[in-house]
């Protein structure tokens, strides 16, 4: 369906690196929408294969325009899609793997999401999981992260920058914002993942959507830049005894750069979102000073279990078992 005069015009960020295996699939899958996109804005992070040609053989004969960035050196993940969104030009904005398949109504449906709620800055979906070959592996990608009925309200509600203070569960690939997020959002922090960081700007200063409904097949392969972690109990298991390393580091650069961003926005943010990102970072620099010594952490670990810091800012028990338990190297 070609967008009717009045409907919002709409950008697909497509960012690609050495693509070639499934890009040509998950083009065919963004021509085909119901909604077609005005333009699609690819920017490619110094692919050494055909990539680039695939894509511009695929999108020149129709009628979508096609904006090219060819990035050498690459700038990264995060760095790319600044890019790719930074140069799109649609009132919303679809971000795009290189490697997944839409279902053909995915940017009729979002941009419906838009059209009904008006403060509405950035609507995410569910996510069926796929192979390599497409096959479906039998779950999708809400199930694997195992949201809660509470998190969901939280989203639903006036709680979603609560919810992502805890962890994120946005996934980029089913992402579509409004131009102005970006605006707000960028530069990137260079500690932030850009869907984490775009989900938790998107409810400070406007709000946030989920669909339970798979909109896209999110395909899962050994060469994902950023897929789904294992969460099974072993998966769990694991991260906890995982050797802490710099993760601590960056979480607290991380909390910084959100207190930053937000206090340069002044009265345009409800103070209690600045509190929280604040208490978020006193959290996070609890963690990040915790004593190589297991037996040493105990008491400040306690200490920030009772003040609630993990329950707020956290995963709970499951952060209290891993400051206790985590190799310090």
């Amino acid at each position: 369906m070609v967008p009717t005069p009045g409907s919002p015009s709409i950008s697909v960020a497509l960012c690609t690196r050495n693509g070639a295996r499934f890009v040509e699939e998950q083009v065919r899958s963004i021509l085909a929408q119901t909604l077609q996109p005005a333009e699609i804005v690819l920017s490619d992070d110094a692919s050494t294969d055909a990539t680039v040609a695939l894509v511009t053989a695929l999108v020149e004969p129709t009628a979508v325009a096609l904006r090219l960035f060819a990035n050498d050196p690459a700038l990264g993940v995060t760095k790319n899609f600044e890019q790719a969104l930074n140069a799109c030009s649609g009132e919303l904005v679809a971000l795009s793997d290189q490697d997944d398949v839409w279902r053909p109504d995915r940017l009729e449906r979002a941009a419906h999401l838009f059209a009904e709620q008006p403060s509405l800055l950035l609507a995410g979906s569910d996510a069926r999981l796929v192979d390599e070959g497409g096959e479906p592996l039998g779950s999708t990608l809400f199930d694997t992260l195992s949201i809660s009925d509470a998190e969901f309200a939280a989203i639903d509600g006036s709680d979603a920058f609560a919810a992502l203070l805890r962890r994120n569960i946005v996934t980029g690939a089913t992402t579509m914002i409004r131009r102005e997020l970006v605006e707000a959002a960028v530069p990137f922090p260079s500690s932030w993942v850009h869907d984490e960081w775009l989900a938790t700007v998107a409810s400070a200063i406007g709000g946030i959507a989920m669909s339970r409904e798979p909109l896209i097949d999110y395909r899962q392969h050994g060469g994902n830049q950023i897929g789904v972690s294992n969460l099974s109990l072993a998966g769990k298991v694991r991260r906890v005894l995982e050797p802490r390393s710099g993760r601590n580091a960056r979480l607290e650069a991380r909390s910084r750069a959100l207190v930053e961003r937000l206090e340069s926005w002044g009265a345009s943010v409800p103070p209690e979102m600045t509190d929280g990102a604040r208490g978020k970072l006193d959290h996070e620099r609890v963690r990040n000073a915790l004593p190589k010594s297991r037996l040493r952490r105990i008491r400040p670990v306690l200490r920030e279990a009772r003040n609630k810091g993990y329950e707020r800012y956290g995963l709970g028990r499951q952060d209290i078992l891993r400051d206790l338990v985590q190799p310090a190297t």
